[in-house]
C-alpha cells in the first residue's frame, strides 16, 4: 500500500466518531428480542424449550404453594404450545403503583421485566421465579401470545403480538373455575424454523412429577396424537427407581430422607447398580441445575466422609495401599438430590448452577446425618455400598497402571499417531478438523472429498467397544479406542494424569456415520466414549455429527442443502411469497387491496397449518 493510500486510511479512522449519538438505550421488551440469548440462554432448540420450562415453572410454583395439582401442557399444529393449571390464577385486577397507570397485573408481568409474585415471600415461600423476567421473555419473543385467566368468578383474556398488547384485559363471561391458560407461538424470526420435540418436553415434565409427588402433569401433541400423563405418589424414591430401571442394583431399596434446617429442605434419594459409571440429577425448587453448585458440592462431601469413616470404623479395607475417592465412592451411583430454597442465587436466568455459599454446609450436615444413622441400621447395605467403593478403587489402581504402560508405549501422549489417519497440512488445532468415519471405505471417499489442508481423515473399524459397561482397564485393551485416542491426543480420564484438553490436534471432532441403524449404533458408542471419557471436549464445543441433508435445492445458479421438511416448506413458502402478487377482493363494496408482504407470509402459513391439520385429521 501507499504512503498516500495509508495516510488515507488513518484520516477516515480518525473521521469515525464515538459520542453520544452512538450510544443505544433498549427499553421494554426490546432488549429481550435484541439479545434472547441472553435471557433463555440460545436462539437453538435448547431455547426453545426453554420458553415452555419458564412458563410451565410458574405452574410449578402454584403446586409448591399448595394452590395447584394439575398442569397440562399441549404441542399444537404450527409449533404452538399451550400450557394450563388449577392454581389460583395470574392477578387481573389494576395495580396499585402509580407508574403503572392502571395497567392490570396480568399485563404487568406479561411486558415489565422483573414484575412478578416471587419477590413477595407473602405469595410463595418458595420458588423456581426469582428475577421476574421468565414469562415476560416468553412474550417478548413469540409471534403472538394469549393469556386466558379463570379467577373470582370471571374468565379473562388478553392477547399480544410480539409481546405487545393488542387490547387491554377484559371479561369475556362466568367461570366457576380456576386457573392459568397461556398459549404462545415462538417467533420463527428469531429460532430459525426449530419444532418442539415431544420427548425432551415430556423428560422435563416426567422430572417435575417426581419431584412433586402426587401433582398431576401431562402433555399432548397433537402433530401425532401423542400423550403422556405423570402422577407418583412415590417422590423422588420412585424417580430413583425408574433411572434404575432394567439395571441390576446393589441393594433393593433406595436410601431416602426429607429433612429441613434454617429454612432450607433437603430430599435425596440413592439407589446403587452395577455400572461404573455416576447417575446424578440436581434440583433447587424445582429448577434442574446441570451443573451443580453448593447443594450438590455438600451431598457429594457428605457422601465421600460416611463411607470412608465406616470403612476405617470397621477396618473394611484390611491393609490394602490405596484410599477411596470421591470417584470411587460415587461408581455407579444413582442419585437425586432436591433442594427448597428461600432466596437461592442462580448463575443466570438459565439457572444451571446455584451459588448460595451457606447451603453447602446444611445439605452437608443433613445427608451426613441421615447416611450415618443409615449405615448403623442397615448394615448389610451399608458393607455392600462400601464393598462397591473398595472395588471401584481397586479398578482405578488398575487403570492407572495400565494408563503408564499403554502411556510408555505412546498411545495416551499423542507423540505417535496411528497409521490409518490421514493427516491435515495444517497445524493450528483451532483451524483443523478431524472426520471420525465409519469404515475404511468411507474413509476413502472422505478423503478424496476432504480439504486436506485443515481437514483430517480417521476412519474407524467396525463398532468400538461400549465404554459404558466397561472399566478403564477394558477400554485401553481395545485397538479402535486407542487409534481415537492417539489421534485426538488430549488422553482420557480426570485428574493429574487425566485428559489434557491444551493437547488436543482438533478443535472440531466430526463423527460422520452412515444414515442407517448400524451407522446410528456407531455413532452412539463413540458418543458415549468422548461423554464418560473425555467430557470437557464435549462441554467445550468440540464434538459434532455431520448431518445428512433431506433435500438439495436449486435455484438458477445457486443451490443449497435443506435438512428437515420443516426447513423446506418454509423455503417454498418464501420462495413463493417472493414471486406472487396477491389482491384481495371484496365484491360486495367493490374494493380491492393488494397483500403487504407480512399479510402474505402470515396467509401462507395458515394455510401450511391448515393443510397439516387436514392430513392429522384425515389419519
Amino acid at each position: 500500500m501507499s504512503e498516500a493510500a495509508m495516510e488515507t486510511t488513518d484520516m477516515a479512522k480518525k473521521d469515525e466518531k464515538y459520542d453520544s449519538s452512538n450510544i443505544q438505550v433498549l427499553e421494554g421488551l426490546e432488549a429481550v428480542r435484541k439479545r434472547p440469548a441472553m435471557y433463555i440462554g440460545s436462539t437453538g432448540p435448547s431455547g426453545l424449550h426453554h420458553l415452555v420450562y419458564e412458563v410451565v415453572d410458574n405452574s410449578v410454583d402454584e403446586i409448591l404453594a399448595g394452590r395447584c395439582s394439575t398442569v397440562d401442557v399441549f404441542i399444537h399444529q404450527g409449533n404452538s404450545i399451550t400450557v394450563k393449571d388449577d392454581g389460583s390464577g395470574i392477578p387481573v385486577d389494576p395495580m396499585k403503583d402509580p407508574k403503572f397507570k392502571g395497567k392490570s397485573a396480568l399485563e404487568v408481568i406479561l411486558t415489565v421485566l422483573h414484575a412478578g409474585g416471587k419477590f413477595d415471600k407473602g405469595a410463595y415461600k418458595v420458588s423456581g421465579g426469582l428475577h421476574g423476567v421468565g414469562v415476560t421473555c416468553v412474550n417478548a419473543l413469540s409471534e403472538w401470545l394469549k393469556a386466558e385467566i379463570h379467577r373470582d368468578g370471571k374468565m379473562w383474556i388478553q392477547n399480544y403480538k410480539r409481546g405487545k398488547p393488542e387490547a387491554d384485559v377484559k371479561a369475556v363471561g362466568n367461570s366457576d373455575s380456576h386457573g392459568t391458560k397461556i398459549s404462545f407461538k415462538p417467533d420463527p424470526d428469531i429460532f430459525n424454523g426449530h419444532m418442539y420435540s415431544f420427548e425432551t418436553l415430556s423428560n422435563r415434565l416426567r422430572e417435575l412429577a417426581f419431584l412433586n409427588a402426587g401433582a398431576k402433569i401431562s402433555i399432548t401433541d397433537e402433530r401425532e396424537d401423542k400423550r403422556h400423563a405423570f402422577h407418583y405418589e412415590g417422590g423422588i424414591t420412585q424417580f430413583v427407581q425408574h433411572l434404575n430401571h432394567n439395571k441390576k442394583v446393589v441393594h433393593r431399596e433406595p436410601i431416602s430422607m426429607s429433612k429441613e434446617k434454617e429454612e432450607v429442605v433437603v430430599d435425596f434419594a440413592i439407589q446403587y447398580n452395577d455400572d461404573y459409571s455416576e447417575t446424578v440429577f440436581s434440583f433447587v425448587n424445582n429448577i434442574k441445575t446441570p451443573e451443580g453448585g453448593t447443594h450438590l458440592a455438600g451431598f457429594r462431601s457428605a457422601l465421600t466422609r460416611v463411607v470412608n469413616d465406616y470403612l476405617k470404623k470397621y477396618d473394611l479395607l484390611k491393609g490394602k495401599n490405596f484410599s477411596v475417592t470421591g470417584d470411587d465412592v460415587r461408581e455407579g451411583l444413582c442419585a437425586v438430590l432436591s433442594c427448597k430454597i428461600q432466596n437461592p442465587q442462580f448463575e443466570g436466568q438459565t439457572k444451571s448452577k446455584l451459588g448460595n455459599a451457606e447451603v453447602e454446609g446444611i445439605v452437608k450436615s443433613i445427608v451426613g446425618d441421615a447416611l450415618v444413622t443409615f449405615f448403623e441400621e442397615n448394615p448389610s447395605t451399608a458393607k455392600s455400598i462400601c464393598a462397591k467403593a473398595i472395588a471401584g478403587a481397586e479398578a482405578r489402581e488398575a487403570a492407572r497402571k495400565a494408563k503408564d504402560l499403554t502411556r510408555r508405549k505412546g498411545v495416551l501422549d499423542g507423540s505417535s499417531l496411528p497409521g490409518k489417519l490421514a493427516d491435515c497440512q495444517e497445524r493450528d488445532p483451532e483451524r483443523s478438523e478431524l472426520f471420525i468415519v465409519e469404515g475404511d471405505s468411507a474413509g476413502g471417499s472422505a478423503k478424496q472429498g476432504r480439504d486436506r489442508v485443515f481437514q483430517a481423515i480417521l476412519p474407524i473399524k467396525g463398532k468400538i467397544l461400549n465404554v459404558e459397561k466397561a472399566r478403564l482397564v477394558k477400554i485401553l485393551s481395545n485397538e479402535e479406542v486407542r487409534t481415537l485416542i492417539s489421534a485426538i491426543g488430549t488422553g482420557i480420564g480426570e485428574g493429574e494424569d487425566g485428559l489434557k484438553i491444551d493437547k488436543l490436534r482438533y478443535h472440531k471432532l466430526i463423527i460422520m456415520a452412515d444414515a442407517d441403524v448400524d451407522g446410528q449404533h456407531i455413532r452412539t458408542l463413540i458418543l458415549t466414549f468422548f461423554y464418560r471419557q473425555m467430557k470437557a471436549l464435549v462441554d467445550n464445543g468440540h464434538i459434532y455429527i455431520a448431518q445428512p441433508p433431506l433435500f438439495k435445492v436449486k435455484k438458477g445458479k445457486t443451490e443449497m442443502y435443506v435438512d428437515t421438511e420443516e426447513k423446506m416448506e418454509q423455503w417454498l413458502l418464501n420462495e413463493g411469497r417472493n414471486s406472487l402478487e396477491v389482491t384481495a377482493v371484496n365484491p360486495a363494496k367493490g374494493k380491492s387491496k393488494k397483500l403487504d408482504v407480512e399479510d402474505l407470509r402470515d396467509l401462507l402459513k395458515l394455510l401450511a397449518e391448515l393443510e397439516s391439520l387436514i392430513r392429522h385429521i384425515s389419519r
